[in-house]
């Protein structure tokens, strides 16, 4: 990628800009492109002051005597057109987070399919502070809906940060169920009238979750319609590279203010925990050939009530009410539960200065020095 398109804000049609990108050069997209709500009045609070609603023209398709299958059509033109661009422009191993409500979300994952992504995920962002359906005819809107697609089905080497999204999750696995405020008070961006510089200015958390989940320090996130800025700012906090492309100079201006203000974290920081799946293979034997686990060893259960006694071949041999035992650390430790399965790293545990620690803390040891 030249480094002359890297951390800017482009203006222009990001249709056209997307095109002149050189071809597999970007990780990660983000897009939030128009919804194309298709309003068909003001809408009223129950004192009969106006709602702040989306009536620009940047989410109008076709004029408003146009009929309905009209806007469809020139929404998915425009919607397969952004699409390809955008798939050009990602390399093979990379993926694309797009958010829209009940209006086009169906559509464009109709389009996603039809292009040759691979849909890994849709999440649901429920937000914990919507805004109340007014009218009384409809149940409150309280969520929107991303879809994480990878490039294509053929390429199964795609960044995703399992581990990091678990230790944000306390431990536990992600869900696609994401509770997260709409963006308000300090964070929300406005403008000299004092009223809202963008009307769908997505929240920070909800672009740190993506781009931490898909993303590695100085991969470069592609955002086709940049607004004012938020997939930018997060990215530079987090230490990736960014293309922000943007039609409205108004929106492009304040992205770039808004940016510039941005004080990078250290890499240290910022850098995903390693996934375990992605750590060298280790075998028992070789704990036994680094002489950190002798032949004739006993390891025991975490309780200390089970044993095994360690074969100079890595295998492990047991005795109990069940029979005689001979073989891997995890059918072994299966075998003196009567369990199915069993994790023999996490299972067995060996004495080491007085402390009775999982094998596992030897096998870190090892691949330490690899």
């Amino acid at each position: 990628m030249p480094v002359d398109k890297l951390d800017r804000v482009l203006v222009g049609d990001c249709i056209e800009l997307m095109r002149a990108l050189p071809e597999a050069s970007v990780d990660m997209v983000f897009a939030d492109p128009p919804y194309n709500l298709q309003l068909g009045g003001d809408l009223l609070r129950p004192d009969n002051s106006k709602v702040d609603a989306v009536d620009d023209d940047w989410d109008k398709f076709g004029e408003a005597s146009d009929s309905a299958g009209t806007s469809f059509a020139l929404y998915d033109k425009f919607t397969n057109a952004w699409l390809k661009a955008a798939r050009r422009a990602l390399k093979p191993g990379g993926t694309l987070w797009v958010i829209g409500s009940y209006h086009n979300i169906f559509r464009i994952g109709t389009a996603l399919q039809d292009q040759g992504f691979w849909l890994l995920n849709d999440i649901v962002w429920r937000k914990s502070n919507p805004m109340p359906n007014f009218r009384g005819k409809r149940f409150t809107n309280a969520h929107e809906t991303l879809i994480w697609a990878a490039r294509d089905r053929a390429n199964k080497k795609y960044t995703f940060n399992y581990d990091s999204m678990k230790e944000l999750n306390e431990g536990t696995q992600m869900r696609s169920d994401w509770l997260l405020p709409l963006c308000t008070g300090g964070e929300r961006l406005k403008g000299e009238d004092g009223k809202k510089a963008h009307p769908t200015q997505k929240p920070e958390a909800l672009l740190f979750r993506c781009i931490m989940a898909a993303s590695n320090p100085g991969d470069v996130i592609l955002d086709p319609f940049f607004g004012t800025g938020t997939t930018g700012a997060v990215a530079r906090r987090l230490g990736r590279r960014f293309i922000g492309l943007e039609r409205d100079p108004d929106y492009a201006a304040i992205a770039r203010k808004r940016i510039a203000e941005i004080e990078p974290l250290a890499r240290e920081d910022v850098t995903p925990k390693p996934s375990k799946r992605a750590e060298p293979r280790v075998p028992f034997g070789v704990l036994i050939e680094a002489g950190l686990v002798q032949p004739g060893a006993l390891l025991s259960d975490p309780s200390g009530r089970l044993h095994a006694r360690v074969r100079a071949d890595g295998s492990l041999s047991a005795a109990n009410a069940l029979g005689e035992h001979r073989g891997s650390i995890h059918q072994v430790g299966a075998a003196v539960q009567g369990a199915p399965a069993c994790n023999g790293w996490t299972f067995w545990h060996v004495d080491v200065a007085g402390a009775r620690l999982p094998i596992d803390h030897l096998r870190q040891q090892v691949r330490a020095g690899l």
